[in-house]
């Protein structure tokens, strides 16, 4: 592991990186290489530095969900409309590419398929259909964006659902699989019937009993100098986008979204999927019910729904889908087993929980596009791969 990093910090293609491992329930351990930024002095890249996780913030999202499940507050086959009335008359398009002409959903939208992106919301940066120029347009992102964009954004989240409840749904709902703003809705919905403001409800339920004390969605000024800055590749040239001590992420943000928008460490992420290694415990705290984190790791997908698209950045494609992120329906030979659970962000993070191998991976980097090295293929290898 620390070879991989090393290399991929000399080459130029991250100015640091960092990876924490954990086996079992046990503390993880750590391997990390370069710095958070390409800047003469910059801090060295560690445990406790500080980074974009994007959807990693998803998974976070939908364990709150589940905690409400087992509170018997919800159920997650509950149509949404039940807490979110405007969900009551959903549509779907009739010729998705085409137009926005629709006719009426044949059953609701659940909390099931907002878990799983099986409700038939869109992502508006996934597609240039009619559809996706009008979230661009009712700025349905779910999550931060420049000026020009945060503009047009709700300013509340019961806005922000109410909006997306007004558009046709891509696909009646529990028919398919489409990467979605459908955390972004639950977070409203843990809003409405918590009675708490969502980002309150995350941290007294979840960031503060799992003691993740480096995980913000507005970085306070006196960790500024852990923050990496965050780049984007242009023309082959590595691009500051976002400046660690100037950065956008040290002011609050428009809304706080179930989707992305958190800062974490590796150091935290890694207490997270602990905690979920742990049957729903860590550190002698109890979050949840050992048979809750069996359900939210498991497949959720209605029946005939199968991972299609974007999602599996490891070795084989994803074909099951738990609350939040990928579920690993079979071993990937030479990879991950049989019922491994995670996700990704957008800036090249990646964290997942291998049950069967009894293992923890937290991957973090920031830079843009993801995609732009094998390094979550290169990650796993490592991970796997027999010593030598």
């Amino acid at each position: 592991m620390q070879s991989l990093l090393d290399r991929y910090v000399a080459e130029g293609r991250a100015p640091g990186l960092v990876v924490a491992l954990g086996q079992g329930d046990e503390a993880p351990r750590f391997a990390a290489a370069g710095r958070l930024s390409d800047a003469a002095g910059a801090p060295a890249a560690g445990a406790d530095s500080l980074w974009r996780i994007y959807s990693m913030t998803k998974p976070i999202t939908a364990i709150a969900v589940m905690m409400l499940v087992e509170d018997g507050r919800i159920d997650l086959d509950q149509p949404v409309a039940d807490v979110i009335p405007a969900f009551a008359h959903m549509r779907v398009l009739d010729a998705p590419q085409a137009s926005l002409a629709s006719h009426p959903a044949r059953r609701p939208v659940t909390i099931r398929h907002l878990l799983t992106h099986s409700g038939g919301l869109a992502y508006q940066f996934l597609g240039t259909s009619p559809l996706h120029r009008e979230y661009r347009r009712l700025g349905l992102l779910g999550g931060r964006a420049d000026a020009e964009a945060s503009r047009s954004q709700p300013a509340t989240l019961a806005a922000f659902a109410e909006r997306a409840a007004r558009l046709p749904l891509l696909a009646e709902p529990g028919t398919e699989w489409h990467y979605s703003i459908g955390t972004d809705v639950l977070g409203r919905l843990i809003e409405v019937v918590s009675g708490l403001p969502f980002d309150r409800f995350v941290a007294t339920r979840l960031l503060e009993p799992l003691g993740m004390n480096s995980t913000f969605w507005t970085v306070p000024g006196t960790a500024a100098g852990r923050l990496a800055t965050s780049y984007a590749w242009v023309d082959e040239r590595r691009v500051a986008v976002d400046p660690g001590r100037g950065s956008a992420w040290l002011q609050p943000p428009r809304l706080h979204y179930g989707g992305s928008g958190l800062v974490s460490s590796a150091r935290d992420y890694d207490r997270f999927l602990q905690m979920l290694a742990g049957g729903g415990s860590i550190g002698g705290v109890r979050l949840l019910k050992p048979e809750t984190v069996r359900l939210s790791m498991s497949n959720l997908l209605p029946a005939g729904v199968r991972v299609v698209g974007d999602g599996a950045p490891h070795t084989a494609r994803a074909e099951g889908f738990g609350a939040g992120g990928w579920v690993y329906l079979a071993d990937v030979p030479g990879g991950v087993g049989a019922g491994t659970y995670g996700w990704f962000g957008a800036a090249g993070t990646v964290a997942f929980i291998d049950p069967k191998h009894g293992l923890r991976v937290t991957l973090m980097a920031n830079y843009f596009p993801a995609n732009k090295w094998p390094l979550h293929g290169d990650l796993v290898r490592a991970v796997y791969s027999p010593a030598t």
